[in-house]
């Protein structure tokens, strides 16, 4: 039977914006060997499925630093110290795309990588949205805000022309909870 390794020892090695590095030693219940493993540890995530009520998903294209690519995406970024998740999706969703919700539905949670990562990535679907605002990015962003048709999402997947893996989880949760959201206009 697997079991918990135990960690014997906790290290921080270095802290950057907007995650740090943790080296942990621990003793295998198998073996008795002590090995170092390092832990990403990073505030929780939320990822934004904004629907408007015609069912166009509001997206965003961005720049991405480590595929060195333009991406689509949905809205979503950290979670700040005080905030709940639902919070941080109101103020993501506002601050990249200018609009706001009226109706927020948790749709799932995520570990995003638990091989690497210590936090939770949470996936909302916000309804009832209204544009309010131009978006306001911060200075390390810059953001195209497009609206894509609901049912075009899979086929956009299966193109790869959306490959985050975190926006393709957010979908798979939506289509397994709404799979009628396939058949909408």
């Amino acid at each position: 039977m697997i079991k918990p390794w135990k960690r014997i020892r906790s290290q921080h090695a270095q802290s950057f914006r907007v995650f740090s590095i943790r080296t942990d030693t621990t003793i295998s219940p198998r073996t008795g060997i002590e090995h170092d493993f390092y832990v990403i540890e990073s505030r929780d995530w939320v990822n934004i499925i904004p629907l408007t009520d015609d069912y166009q998903v509001v997206m965003i294209r961005q720049y991405r630093h480590g595929s060195r690519e333009v991406t689509l995406e949905i809205p979503g970024g950290l979670v700040d110290s005080g905030d709940t998740p639902k919070k941080a999706a109101a103020r993501e969703l506002l601050e990249e795309t200018g609009y706001r919700a009226k109706k927020w539905t948790q749709i799932g949670v995520v570990n995003p990588n638990p091989a690497l990562f210590n936090n939770r990535c949470y996936t909302f679907l916000a309804q009832d949205i209204k544009k309010m605002a131009a978006p306001t990015p911060d200075q390390t962003e810059d953001i195209e805000v497009v609206l894509i048709p609901l049912k075009k999402i899979p086929g956009l997947i299966l193109k790869g022309e959306i490959d985050h893996a975190m926006v393709i989880t957010a979908f798979t949760y939506y289509f397994l909870r709404y799979p009628e959201g396939l058949r909408k206009p």
